[in-house]
């Protein structure tokens, strides 16, 4: 990760704030609820990440126009432009990880990554 955090800290985002970046960006506009299981976070850390990337003017909330109650957050172009400017940089560090662990490790690792995001961890489980 040190790699991967450079590059995040030299662009003035956290690892989460660009899970987030890169999830509205891949997806368009989104309910926090979805963001935060796509993301792989806490919706109440996702809310206190929301609100650092719309202060920095990285996303936008809007509440959605078919349910009031739902917001809907989406990327602006400067979080596009974050996204952009470090997306070579980012694919590198992932492929020199593929290359560095072998591609048959790279696999087994993505594989078990995946189950662990999709374990149910309920509110008793943290600890």
């Amino acid at each position: 990760m040190m790699p991967i955090r450079g590059m995040l800290a030299d662009a003035g985002v956290t690892e989460q704030q660009w899970r987030v970046l890169r999830v509205l960006d891949e997806e368009g506009p989104l309910d926090p609820t979805t963001i935060a299981s796509r993301a792989v976070l806490l919706l109440p850390s996702l809310t206190r990440i929301l609100q650092k990337l719309e202060e920095k003017g990285l996303v936008t909330r809007r509440r959605d126009e078919y349910d009031r109650r739902r917001q809907v957050i989406e990327v602006t172009e400067a979080g596009r432009d974050i996204i952009n400017a470090n997306m070579d940089t980012s694919r590198r560090i992932l492929s020199d990880l593929r290359e560095r662990l072998g591609e048959e490790r790279h696999e087994v690792l993505i594989d078990l990554l995946g189950e662990l995001t999709e374990l149910d961890f309920g509110e008793g489980d943290r600890g």
